[in-house]
């Protein structure tokens, strides 16, 4: 079956941008660029690994279309989501000469998508971006609604800007060269979208997870497409998360404690996410909030896309010191995504003694 590429509006007055999704598009990145306007120096920001796979074909498609592209490779790994590399960023923007009609890619995953869009924020007040994502995180999720920045020690995210990039460019032939674990990982925000907003897309993804563990073509398109679809339709009610937006932290508020637990080191994002998740409907369940058949469909899927579900070794009050340190948390309380029904899901204080409740009792 030939593979179609799809397109999704992020509609946002001026500044709405094109999601485009299909196989092969990278080498398209510098024909839509100079459709977008740009006429001058490009930096493509990348980190090594990502680098070495697809940055010469980045360029290469720069050049042909008469830009001035300039690499910056960072080291690859969350432990470079820090201001640290954003400085190293911005030192090349300078000594390049970049000016404001100027532009930056963010060839990669999640970590470089984050830190670029947030250099690009931040650079002259404000040079535009755009998002070419290469990890299924970061194509469902992190590229796409506007959210950069990097990390503290304290905590995830804590230093950022929301600032929308001009262009999304997925291509998902890209996701070939992932190690299996960020292609798992990925799974788990896409099946997120199911469960935050579209029940017939959960079921999707209970039918037709075999295919997706192969990476069949067509319906990783349709994960992604569909995904990116669901947040676009949030982002454009809420762009700043003042309400609505905040459906996309289920799994989060437990899954950013684990991964800041272990200091970015023993879980990927996905992974966290997943038991996240996990373990944030079984206190939806504890709470009285949805039922068990939730709970279970959920941890099915979960298990099915290989993903971890079990809590790693913790105390109660390191889980929730942990989640202090969140920006979810709002006049000091902790606020958390209970689903009720799959596709239909609530945000709410969580209480301190609630939780040590249902950890403690949990099985």
């Amino acid at each position: 079956m030939a593979i179609v590429e799809s397109s999704v509006k992020v509609s946002l007055a001026e500044r709405s941008y094109d999601i485009v999704v299909g196989a092969g598009l990278l080498d398209s990145l510098g024909r839509r660029l100079q459709a977008l306007g740009f006429c001058g120096k490009v930096g493509v920001v990348t980190d090594a690994a990502v680098g070495k796979l697809y940055a010469s074909r980045a360029m290469r498609a720069i050049k042909a279309a008469g830009l001035d592209g300039h690499l910056i490779v960072l080291p690859a790994g969350e432990r470079t989501k820090t201001l640290r590399w954003v400085t190293r960023v911005l030192d090349e923007l300078v000594k390049g000469r970049f000016e404001r009609g100027s532009a930056l890619v963010a060839l990669g995953g999640g970590v470089i998508g984050d830190l670029t869009g947030f250099a690009a924020s931040v650079y002259l007040r404000g040079i535009p971006f755009i998002q070419v994502p290469t990890t299924l995180v970061a194509q469902v999720d992190s590229s796409v609604g506007g959210k950069t920045g990097v990390n503290h020690p304290l905590g995830k995210n804590l230093i950022g800007a929301f600032y929308q990039p001009r262009l999304v460019l997925s291509d998902i032939a890209t996701l070939k060269t992932l190690p299996p674990r960020e292609w798992l990982g990925g799974l788990a925000e896409v099946i997120k979208y199911g469960m935050i907003a579209d029940e017939p897309f959960f079921m999707y993804l209970e039918q037709h997870m075999d295919a997706l563990l192969k990476m069949e073509a067509e319906p990783v398109r349709h994960i992604v497409t569909q995904s990116c679809r669901i947040k676009a339709a949030v982002v454009m009610e809420d762009e700043r998360e003042s309400d609505r937006r905040r459906i996309l932290n289920y799994g989060h508020t437990i899954g950013h404690a684990l991964e800041s637990l272990g200091k970015y080191k023993t879980l990927i994002h996905g992974e966290a996410v997943a038991i996240g998740m996990v373990h944030e409907a079984a206190l939806s369940r504890h709470l009285g909030l949805c039922r068990q058949d939730l709970v279970s469909r959920q941890r099915d899927v979960i298990h099915r896309a290989g993903l971890p579900d079990s809590l790693p070794k913790m105390t109660f009050t390191d889980l929730w010191s942990a989640m202090q340190h969140d920006k979810k948390v709002a006049q000091g309380r902790v606020y958390s995504v209970f689903p009720e029904r799959i596709g239909q899901v609530r945000i709410a204080p969580l209480e301190r003694s609630d939780c040590k409740k249902w950890f403690l009792n949990r099985p």
